[in-house]
């Protein structure tokens, strides 16, 4: 018996053919390809109704790319992608702020901004005594 599954939409019977992922953190709404299995937070949606999703103010609306060529991304591709957003959007615990000999001081994505310690001076590692 093949199980088909549909889409969340209220009344709809369609078949599902992508998956919505909310990221709250970061206020981004994430439409990929239909999930291996069901997530008890994400919602399956025909291709009619994620064509007309939309977003609330202030949201980003990610669309990550379906292959039909079967060669495509694997199931857990959405799944890592809402990870990352998690991950990028959470902020630097104070653990984090020492990088090296020197202090985080901004962040912009994978990117960032270090100054110096003052009470380490400027020296070079290698020197011994």
């Amino acid at each position: 018996m093949s199980h088909v599954r549909r889409c969340s939409r209220t009344a709809c019977r369609q078949p599902a053919v992508f998956t919505l992922t909310y990221v709250y953190a970061d206020s981004t709404a994430v439409l990929g390809p239909l999930a291996a299995y069901v997530e008890p937070h994400c919602y399956d949606l025909c291709a009619v109704h994620a064509d007309r999703l939309t977003a609330p103010r202030g949201w980003e609306v990610v669309r990550l790319p379906v292959e039909t060529s079967g060669g495509g991304p694997g199931s857990d591709d959405l799944e890592a992608l809402a990870d990352a957003v998690r991950e990028a959007a959470r902020p630097p615990s104070p653990a984090d702020e020492v990088v090296g000999e020197g202090t985080e001081t901004l962040r912009r994505g994978h990117l960032r901004v270090v100054r110096s310690d003052p009470g380490r001076g400027d020296h070079d590692p290698r020197d011994r005594g």
